[in-house]
């Protein structure tokens, strides 16, 4: 299994703007190979931003990577541009093979 990861570092007082973005984004994922399960998370506030990742299991790396370069991946980013002023620069990727 693999495990993908984003963190976002979301502007202060726009957290309720970034999670309303997510929870009605369509995200295309439904029936993309070796795709399992979804999770958006939010971490701590500081002075600065809230953190908050996206958490995506895919049965191999291979299916993670396959769907980055899919018509699916492009429909589910098209109004990402949108949103440039809730977030404190870009996601920060961070991959996982899982092992136990």
């Amino acid at each position: 299994m693999y495990l993908a990861m984003n963190r976002f570092k979301i502007v202060i007082s726009k957290e309720d703007d970034f999670e309303t973005v997510w929870k009605s984004r369509e995200t295309h994922l439904d029936g993309v190979k070796g795709f399992k399960k979804f999770n958006l998370i939010k971490g701590n506030t500081n002075k600065e931003y809230s953190l908050y990742a996206t958490h995506s299991e895919w049965n191999s790396e291979e299916d993670f990577w396959n769907w980055t370069k899919s018509e699916s991946f492009r429909l589910a980013h098209k109004d990402a541009a949108g949103h440039r002023d809730l977030y404190l620069g870009p996601p920060d990727y961070e991959g996982f093979e899982v092992i136990i």
